[in-house]
């Protein structure tokens, strides 16, 4: 009886051990989705035409890159948007990069938080994996807001921690104080590639 009650114990500990390792990624297919969802950052404003981040990650890595990116918004639209995107284009990854403009219009960090969380719920109740893309406040130093780094860390979302910052403090990788030129975004997509490389889902 103690063997089997120590087998069970044991069964509990490594079932609790595999929820804690996170989300789980394949390899993608060459058919598969990617859905680049958030703001401008992601439609790529500042770019040439063709030079957005998803555009040059889609040439990169030989993947559908879906630009799913609304200027101006902020995460409580994109919160409200997401589940139709979703519906709509059936992704086999999703990569986020919002919050922006409630950084610049100081809309609240803690609110933020919330809607990036209820974000990556809403995602990963459908099962598709998710990697973020953290996002600089703005100031004279521009270092990721620290929530990114705590949404990652308690849902296990790979993160693209400390990339637009650099860029968007460097006059080559800008096209004005908010958002980077073509070169600046294929910084962005050769540091989201080698995640994802990184990860073994390419």
């Amino acid at each position: 009886m103690n063997k089997v009650k120590w087998l069970v114990g044991l069964l509990i500990l490594l079932s609790l051990s595999a929820c804690d390792r996170g989300q789980i990624f394949h390899k993608l297919r060459p058919n598969s989705v990617i859905l680049a969802f958030g703001d401008s950052l992601t439609s790529g404003v500042g770019a040439e035409p063709g030079f957005s981040y998803p555009a040059q990650l889609k040439r990169m890595i030989a993947r559908e890159v879906f630009n799913a990116g609304v200027p101006g918004e902020t995460s409580a639209e994109a919160l409200r948007r997401l589940p139709g995107v979703l519906d709509k284009q059936d992704p086999d990854l999703v990569i986020i990069c919002s919050g922006g403009n409630d950084l610049l219009r100081n809309l609240g960090l803690q609110q933020l938080k919330e809607n990036l969380r209820s974000m990556f719920k809403i995602i990963n109740q459908r099962g598709i994996p998710v990697v973020m893309v953290a996002v600089p406040r703005p100031g004279l130093a521009l270092h990721d807001a620290a929530l990114y780094k705590e949404i990652a860390d308690e849902f296990n979302i790979p993160l693209i921690e400390g990339v637009l910052g650099k860029l968007l403090s460097n006059p080559q990788f800008r096209s004005d104080p908010a958002h980077p030129n073509s070169a600046g975004y294929r910084k962005l997509a050769e540091a989201i590639a080698d995640k994802l490389f990184a990860l073994g889902v390419i």
